[in-house]
């Protein structure tokens, strides 16, 4: 049995008292089994967390590891355009060896910044590569090999066979689901209704019934994205997805940025969960989800960056301010507040995953997935007598955090990631992403 004694540490627990506490904090093997006081244990190792701050590890529920190398490549266009000029080709240009470096890239960076369970989509090739980085790095992870089978737009390398789409997929659910006692799970993700049939659709909905598994999609990102959905299926996004059986409790939708009051109904009588994802609706223009009024209705929103050519960072920080900030002109200043925004990206993030009896919380039993934070800094103070969540939201950044726990594990200490090495994934990914910018004349025709 391994163990870790966190010590002297303000705890944020986000439990259902939402309790903030000061003491230590003991972890045996992946589970926290103490929470609070002077606990005076002996332990494998002890991490001083003096003037220190322990929060739960965030939940991201919607990433792209594909695209990290393509960070810089596609800014300044709106969606379809940034698809199908830009991130397309270069998705299809994917060689194994990328896909994995990209995929590692990603992971430093959400480990970095105190994330510790994503939500990922893969792109249509080389999907194995970047789950045995998900394996490497320690990160906890819901992702899936995205799923195309039509489109007049997608490049050929990218336009799949609907069976070999799902048998692909299936392949590797079986290889990787419950990886490392679950820390890795799968989950079925169809881009988005523009790129598939309903066959295909269809499937994934029974496939994820008969495996107990998610899907992952985006729906209603872009205005013209729902046009096109009007015009093949004659009717808006999440409207189809009910009607051809898709909308339940485990179907996450990723932006939903132009819902009516109908789709707002299903999101919530449904149980959909939603990821808001509010650095990527600004930057490509796609605008502004009606996340308070989604709330209001008591439906289930979290957090995600998206992907980092259309958001340019994977930064959680980022996000919950963004998050805070976009709703106070229209809605009021106490719309989305500091702990609502903070309980999206912890607890609401596990529950969008179906796993907040394990994680999103520091709670005795609950896995060990946590980020300390060092706030002793002039961007932080003065720190007497603020609220400490507000604090973190409005105030705190991705440098802030210096260590890392996943699954007991840890995976970042005084700034320093212990299962990716650094300068080899930076030099290879440079390498890479001069690799697929050069393939993308010869084996991309749009």
């Amino acid at each position: 049995m391994s163990t870790i004694l966190v010590k002297n540490a303000q705890i944020i627990t986000m439990n259902a008292q939402e309790e903030i506490v000061r003491g230590d904090l003991y972890i045996e093997n992946d589970r926290i089994t103490k929470v609070g006081g002077d606990l005076g244990f002996m332990a494998d190792k002890v991490i001083d967390a003096t003037n220190k701050t322990v929060i739960p590890g965030f939940i991201q529920t919607h990433l792209h590891l594909c695209q990290t190398l393509f960070r810089g490549q596609a800014d300044d266009l709106e969606l379809m355009d940034w698809l199908q000029k830009k991130i397309w080709p270069l998705e299809a240009a994917h060689d194994e060896e990328s896909s994995y470096y990209s995929a590692m890239l990603g992971l430093g960076e959400l480990i970095q910044s105190g994330t510790t369970t994503i939500v990922d989509m893969e792109t249509v090739n080389h999907t194995d590569a970047a789950f045995q980085a998900m394996a490497e790095s320690g990160m906890r992870c819901l992702a899936g090999k995205v799923m195309m089978d039509t489109g007049d737009d997608l490049p050929d390398l990218l336009r799949e066979n609907t069976a070999k789409s799902i048998q692909k997929s299936v392949d590797l659910l079986e290889k990787w689901h419950q990886f490392d006692n679950g820390r890795i799970q799968y989950a079925f993700c169809p881009r988005f209704v523009v790129s598939c049939t309903e066959e295909l659709l269809i499937e994934v909905r029974d496939l994820s019934k008969y495996y107990q598994v998610k899907v992952h999609t985006h729906a209603s990102e872009n205005r013209g994205e729902i046009q096109i959905v009007e015009e093949k299926r004659g009717m808006r996004n999440v409207v189809y997805l009910d009607h051809i059986g898709l909308a339940n409790e485990n179907l996450i939708l990723a932006h939903c940025v132009w819902l009516d009051d109908e789709e707002k109904r299903i999101i919530k009588e449904r149980g959909i969960k939603m990821s808001h994802c509010p650095g990527s609706n600004l930057k490509l223009a796609s605008g502004i989800a009606d996340v308070p009024d989604l709330l209001k209705a008591e439906a289930n929103v979290s957090l995600g960056a998206d992907g980092a050519p259309c958001n340019n960072n994977l930064d959680m920080f980022n996000e919950m301010r963004l998050a805070s900030l976009i709703q106070k002109p229209k809605h009021g200043p106490t719309s989305m507040d500091a702990r609502t925004v903070f309980r999206m990206a912890t607890i609401g993030g596990a529950k969008a995953v179906g796993l907040d009896h394990e994680i999103g919380s520091i709670e005795v039993g609950k896995k060990a997935d946590l980020a300390i934070l060092d706030l002793v800094n002039f961007h932080t103070y003065p720190s007497f007598d603020l609220d400490p969540i507000a604090r973190i939201v409005y105030s705190a950044t991705r440098a802030d955090v210096v260590t890392t726990i996943i699954n007991g594990k840890v995976v970042m200490e005084n700034r320093d990631t212990k299962t990716i090495d650094k300068d080899s994934v930076l030099y290879e990914a440079n390498k890479s992403i001069a690799r697929l910018l050069k393939r993308i004349p010869s084996i991309v025709k749009i």
